[in-house]
């Protein structure tokens, strides 16, 4: 064997050691905070690595990837092409789940509660503060609401789940674009705040006449009452797994560019308008080499054995054209990792002539 690929093999298995000596972590979104935590249990038996995930929020996450303080970070919202060129980052979808209002109305069973995105922006602008307000009750003429003040809550941290919320309120309300705008983190003109998805879950469950908004799943865990929401096409829809499936349904996902789309307020009259992924975030650089390739190793796995578990918790699988998208990109970083290591370990000697080149690369198990 050459010089060449005895170097490469070295590199690769003492990346390989190393990133099997410790745990691989990563922090971000609270968003796919319960489907990675049940992925990291189900793939470590059969791996035995050990997967650990911190849910501090969107923003929280990728300041610690772009630091490499963790192996892998996660953001609800998609970073811009010219941001991860800057971070040395690779990015790419892995679930998709919806936003939803909670709230907590005496007498209003989930889902018989029925709001637009103008009426939640001027909720949260403190413009409507009584739930039996006109507005309200003029989408709700068979509900016997009461006249009691709103409690509005909302995120204290910098968040995706936040972004999302106020794209769709920006789209709804031009006074909500022209005074709050669309961010992870905003300056609230109104509402108590809370950390994370669980933040918000939990006061919205232990404060009467609240409303906030929160990922699925934790209105699902808190056995929160959810709010119907009129779509696009101008229907109202109940929040659930199929209204997700017809939003990511109705994207495309034929490009690489189309993985990082957003799908806030999509077309079809099934779809559920508050929709995102959630997104993960890889370092390019060849010295995290054997933690990165662990890492994306385990969201394979996720892709291709953890989409039940994502069902069963209410998110939605991505699309099978997206899937091929995203293995795609992980082939064009392996090989990219291999011809940089290559060019390090031997930095005397010339390329390989064609007929020398390297075996195909298989990442250390």
């Amino acid at each position: 064997m050459s010089r060449f690929l005895l170097a490469l093999v070295a590199l690769l298995a003492a990346s390989a050691s190393f990133a099997q000596s410790a745990p691989i972590r990563g922090a971000g979104a609270t968003f796919p905070a319960p489907v990675y935590a049940r992925w990291a249990a189900q793939y470590r038996p059969s791996s035995g690595i050990e997967i650990r995930y911190e849910a501090i929020g969107s923003g929280a996450g990728i300041e610690r990837i772009e630091h490499r303080q963790v192996d892998f970070g996660a953001s609800d919202i998609p970073l811009t092409s010219a941001e991860r060129e800057r971070m040395g980052l690779l990015q790419f979808p892995v679930v998709i789940g919806g936003v939803v209002p909670v709230v907590n109305i005496s007498g209003v069973k989930s889902g018989e509660l029925r709001l637009t995105g103008r009426v939640l922006a001027d909720i949260y602008l403190g413009k409507v503060r009584k739930w039996n307000d006109r507005a309200i009750a003029e989408l709700n003429p068979k509900l016997d609401l009461p006249s009691s003040n709103i409690t509005v809550v909302h995120r204290a941290d910098s968040s995706g789940t936040t972004q999302l919320w106020s794209e769709f309120l920006s789209r709804a309300n031009p006074e909500w674009k022209a005074r709050v705008g669309a961010a992870k983190l905003l300056n609230w003109p109104t509402g108590v705040a809370d950390v994370g998805n669980e933040g918000v879950a939990s006061s919205v469950q232990r404060t009467r006449m609240s409303i906030g908004y929160v990922e699925y799943a934790y209105a699902r865990q808190h056995q929160l009452s959810v709010a119907s929401l009129r779509n696009r096409d101008g229907r109202f829809v109940m929040p659930r797994r199929s209204a997700f499936e017809a939003a990511a349904a109705a994207a495309s996902w034929n490009s690489p560019a189309d993985l990082d789309q957003a799908l806030v307020d999509p077309a079809g009259a099934d779809s559920w308008p508050l929709v995102g992924a959630s997104f993960i975030l890889l370092p390019t650089e060849p010295q995290a080499s054997g933690r990165t390739l662990e890492a994306m190793r385990f969201f394979e796995w996720a892709l291709k054995n953890g989409q039940q578990s994502a069902e069963d918790l209410d998110y939605v699988p991505l699309p099978h054209a997206a899937v091929r998208q995203i293995e795609k990109a992980f082939e064009q970083l392996q090989t990219s990792k291999r011809e940089k290591l290559a060019a390090a370990a031997t930095p005397a000697e010339t390329a390989p002539s064609a007929k020398a080149k390297a075996a195909p690369f298989v990442p250390p198990r």
